[in-house]
Formats: C-alpha cells, sequence, structure tokens
C-alpha cells in the first residue's frame, strides 16, 4: 500500500476529522482512508447481477416486438 502525506491542513478541519473519527469509533487515519474511499468511489466493482438487476422494467418484450408490412423486404441490418 502507498503513503499519503498531506500537509498544510487547517487545524479546523484537523479537529473535525478527529471528531467525526472518535464518533464513528476509528482512528483519524481510518477515518481519512473512509473518507478517501467513499469520495473516489473505493474499490467496489458491481457484479453483472448487480447491473442487471438495477436495470428499470420498462415494458413486455411485445411492447418492443418489429411489426414489418406486408410486401417490404425483410431489412436484416436495422
Amino acid at each position: 500500500m502507498a503513503t499519503l502525506l498531506v500537509r498544510g491542513i487547517e487545524e479546523s478541519l484537523v479537529q473535525r476529522l478527529r471528531e467525526q473519527a472518535a464518533a464513528n469509533g476509528r482512528s483519524a487515519e481510518a477515518e481519512h482512508r473512509a473518507i478517501l474511499a467513499q469520495a473516489l468511489g473505493g474499490t467496489h466493482r458491481r457484479s453483472l447481477a448487480e447491473v442487471l438487476a438495477s436495470i428499470p422494467d420498462v415494458g413486455q418484450d411485445a411492447d418492443f416486438e418489429r411489426v414489418q408490412e406486408a410486401g417490404e423486404a425483410r431489412r436484416v441490418f436495422d
């Protein structure tokens, strides 16, 4: 793992970090890691099942059925 050093942080911000860490039962360093992970999206990748489950139900298959006019040549690449 890498090490990250942040300089020039206002003391009031550091104090709020310490208070938030204490409220969450973590060290200030662990709280800092959690904040960074949340802000930057963390490392969680959704599974295919999660992605598919998140697709909204927008109708029945018949709603999207293509109607072909009589006498019209079948269009394969549309």
